[in-house]
C-alpha cells in the first residue's frame, strides 16, 4: 500500500511517500496510525495528536474508523485553512 505525507507531516516523517506491507490486524485508519507510531520517533512525532492529522483514502477524505481494505493510496496531511 502506498502512503503519502504532506506539509508538516512529511517534514516530521522525513519522506514524501513510501510503500508498506501492513500487518493483518491493521484494518482501519486509526489502526494504521497506531501502527505507524510504532515505527520510530519521527512517526510518533508526526502523529502525536492523532485528532489533528487528516486522512484521505484514494483521494477521498475519511474518518479514523474508516476501513482501509482495498485502498491503493492513503494520504496524511495537516488541517488546511483557506482565505
Amino acid at each position: 500500500m502506498k502512503l503519502v505525507y504532506f506539509a508538516w507531516v512529511r517534514e516530521r516523517v522525513g519522506r514524501t511517500d513510501e510503500e508498506v506491507d501492513l500487518p493483518e490486524n491493521v484494518a482501519t485508519v486509526a489502526d494504521l496510525v497506531r501502527w505507524l507510531k510504532t515505527r520510530g520517533e519521527e512517526y510518533e512525532h508526526a502523529f502525536e495528536d492523532e485528532n489533528v492529522v487528516r486522512v484521505a483514502i484514494d483521494h477521498v477524505h475519511v474518518k479514523p474508523e474508516a476501513s482501509i481494505a482495498g485502498a491503493r493510496e492513503i494520504a496524511f496531511f495537516p488541517p488546511m485553512t483557506g482565505g
